[in-house]
């Protein structure tokens, strides 16, 4: 009797462990694609739509991965001997970066830790974002990247995926 109480007793104190030891979700974390890209400027808006492309956003860290063309890229059978040109067209148009990220009420500032330019990982370098969430739907305004304010912003609008 003694032992089956003392299990239960277990099998109770351990889910309550659980259930008390698990964070609550941050509003943004989960899997992200870009849907559209919108930029404006003196000329007016122009939305286009983005090529391949993938954000992750944990608890506090972020990392996104795009290939900005709407073009196939060339495969490149071997980088050591391919020109300039071939790897420019290649690599050129992909963006990776990682790191943490600050969430307030209107505005995200991400910290990149790594990132394909070096520029955007610089120390002190951070790029604040103010963003609107509505479900699975998140846009994103640039208002500051590593040069500073961002004269012309532009709209990123991301869907949920997972």
């Amino acid at each position: 009797m003694n032992a089956r109480f003392l299990w239960l007793f277990g099998l109770a104190l351990t889910s309550t462990i659980d259930a008390f030891g698990q964070s609550k979700r941050g509003p943004l974390e989960g899997v992200w694609q870009v849907a559209e890209v919108t930029h404006r400027s003196a000329e007016g808006s122009m939305t286009s739509k983005p090529g391949p492309n993938l954000t992750i956003f944990t608890g506090k860290h972020y990392s996104r991965i795009d290939i900005h063309t709407q073009k196939s890229r060339p495969a490149l059978a071997n980088p050591a001997s391919s020109t300039a040109e071939e790897l420019r067209e290649a690599w050129g148009p992909l963006v990776a970066e990682a790191g943490t990220y600050d969430l307030s009420e209107s505005q995200i500032t991400l910290r990149p830790t790594i990132a394909k330019n070096p520029a955007t990982m610089a120390p002190g370098v951070s790029i604040v974002y103010s963003y609107k969430l509505d479900g699975n739907n998140l846009s994103l305004t640039i208002k500051r990247d590593q040069n500073g304010a961002v004269a012309n912003p532009f709209t990123v609008k991301l869907v949920r995926v997972e």
